[in-house]
């Protein structure tokens, strides 16, 4: 018999977190959906009623390790606890490394990195004194490669892989079972919170958004699945996941040829001089 029927997911107003709100209301599963914009976070609310009547929208954010505390609370006020944690609340930057503000820095690790580790703080007492549960923190294959131009993006994706290993290490014993989740570029609302100060570069970022091979709901269900076999690592894109074999196991110049073929596009072509 499953046990886990009850999901909460930050960030889940929009995009992946939408998708997977509604992939989990699917299979039968009480819904608990978190996010900033209240509007879009009832829009979605009223899409999971529609599938089952146990759905929650709660209003966090998840800088606040208060907000989290409050759903927790309401979590197992309401349903005597939960099942899954999946911190899916993140935002973009892209930039040289010289062009990226300080500000910036900080910004993207508050919500990519502490977002998910607050959210990982407030939830595992509750885990540990079920007995079971799991925790899902959506990550990204920035978080594995090198994409150049992309530096604070990548640091904090590269932590939270680092935070979701460590932590899956820690909790075994708990019964707390730990997947990290490393999609490359899919259509998702995840240009709307891109900081860049390079109009190309934003420009090519939401091209590869735009072209990416799967949509929100095919990575969701990605998710869904790897998640129910208790997967480690989950790798929704083949492609991805090829490149990230090239990293482990190629010399490193040829792993390096292929990234920098692959992203050509996204810098910047020199301006040839003319003769004055």
């Amino acid at each position: 018999m499953n046990t886990q029927q009850r999901v909460i997911i930050t960030g889940g107003a929009g995009g992946l977190g939408r998708a997977l709100a509604l992939r989990y209301a699917r299979a039968g599963w009480k819904v608990c959906i978190t996010d900033l914009n209240d509007s879009l976070g009832e829009a979605t609310l009223a899409e999971l009623l529609k599938i089952t009547p146990e759905a929650m929208y709660c209003h966090a954010d998840v800088t606040q390790e208060a907000d989290l505390q409050a759903v927790a609370q309401a979590l197992q006020t309401t349903w005597g606890g939960v099942d899954v944690l999946v911190n899916n609340a993140g935002v973009a930057g892209a930039g040289a490394i010289e062009d990226t503000t300080l500000a910036d820095w900080e910004w993207i690790i508050n919500i990519n990195l502490l977002g998910v580790v607050r959210g990982c703080r407030v939830f595992t007492p509750m885990f540990k004194r079920q007995g079971h549960g799991q925790i899902i923190n959506i990550a990204s294959m920035a978080g594995l490669l090198d994409v150049p131009l992309m530096a604070s993006y990548n640091v904090s994706k590269a932590a939270v892989v680092a935070l979701s290993g460590t932590l899956e290490q820690e909790l075994m014993a708990d019964n707390i079972a730990v997947s990290v989740v490393c999609p490359s570029f899919f259509k998702t609302n995840l240009d709307s919170t891109m900081r860049s100060g390079d109009p190309h570069l934003k420009k090519m970022v939401n091209k590869l958004l735009e072209k990416g091979a799967l949509n929100a709901d095919l990575v969701a269900d990605c998710i869904f699945t790897g998640a129910a076999q208790r997967k480690p690592l989950i790798l929704p894109h083949a492609a991805g996941a090829r490149m990230w074999l090239a990293k482990r196991f190629l010399p490193h110049a040829i792993y390096t040829n292929m990234l920098q073929k692959s992203t050509r596009g996204m810098r910047r072509r020199p301006v040839a001089a003319t003769a004055s």
